[in-house]
């Protein structure tokens, strides 16, 4: 054999090296992948045997100033537009898991809160008209007004945004 055959067949032996570490490392990266992108199993939620986390709107977005509800860990949050006390649409449909808790003989806790922005006393008052919009909202999905408690409202810490302030939220007990 010639010095050049046996160049050849290194260059040959390299070659087919490199395709097999190619195919090696794009087999280990498609599994990387692939085992990245699962999506998690939702954990259910004991309270309510609701989602963790069920969102009718986006409380996080303060600009869209929108009413919106979600569902966190056993807690219903009612997020409220600036100044006014209109529950979201579709709150009724998340109250629908709050009432059967409440019927099978279990007590809705509901607590305003509100921001340290503008007057205390007017923030308050608004804070008690929305947990009373909530509570008028279980009356009409036939929740005894017994069966309810209403908690003074709360200010929230200056850290949170106002439009996360503006709440009411429902835990049953």
């Amino acid at each position: 054999m010639s010095s050049q055959d046996d160049d050849s067949l290194a260059l040959v032996g390299v070659i087919l090296a490199g395709i097999v570490g190619l195919v090696i490392a794009g087999v280990i990266g498609l599994g990387i992948y692939k085992s990245r992108s699962k999506p998690q199993a939702a954990k259910p939620d004991a309270v309510l045997a609701m989602a963790t986390a069920l969102v009718l709107g986006n409380p996080a977005n303060a600009s869209a100033d929108a009413a919106s509800v979600q569902v966190e860990n056993g807690v219903v949050k009612f997020y409220f537009a600036s100044a006014k006390a209109d529950l979201a649409a579709g709150a009724n449909e998340v109250l629908a898991e709050v009432v059967k808790s409440v019927k099978s003989g279990r007590k809705a806790v509901i607590s305003g809160f509100h921001d340290a922005s503008g007057d205390a006393a007017n923030n308050a008052e608004l804070a008690k008209q929305r947990a009373l919009a909530v509570r008028d909202a279980l009356k009409a999905l036939g929740v005894a007004e017994g069966s309810v408690e209403l908690k003074k409202p709360e200010q929230t810490s200056a850290a949170s945004a106002p439009s996360l302030a503006r709440r009411v939220e429902v835990v049953v007990q």
